[in-house]
């Protein structure tokens, strides 16, 4: 194998590492707004969860029913 034939199998081979490092990033960052897109719902279904806790809670309720019977 002459020199030229090494140097394009090279150049080939660091082309194609290349394309697969940027491929792993794409899926990386995919999956990581994915999850951050799950961790908001999350969220948000914790924060309805907290609200509707609060809205139930016996003294609060007690509370509202005895202010309508004044």
């Amino acid at each position: 194998m002459d020199t030229n034939t090494v140097i394009t199998l090279l150049t080939i081979a660091v082309v194609l590492l290349s394309l697969v490092i940027v491929a792993l990033l794409a899926v990386v960052t995919v999956v990581l707004l994915k999850i951050n897109r799950v961790l908001r719902n999350i969220e948000a279904i914790s924060q309805n969860i907290a609200s509707a806790s609060d809205w139930v809670s016996p003294v609060k309720l007690f509370r509202h029913i005895s202010r309508l019977f004044r």
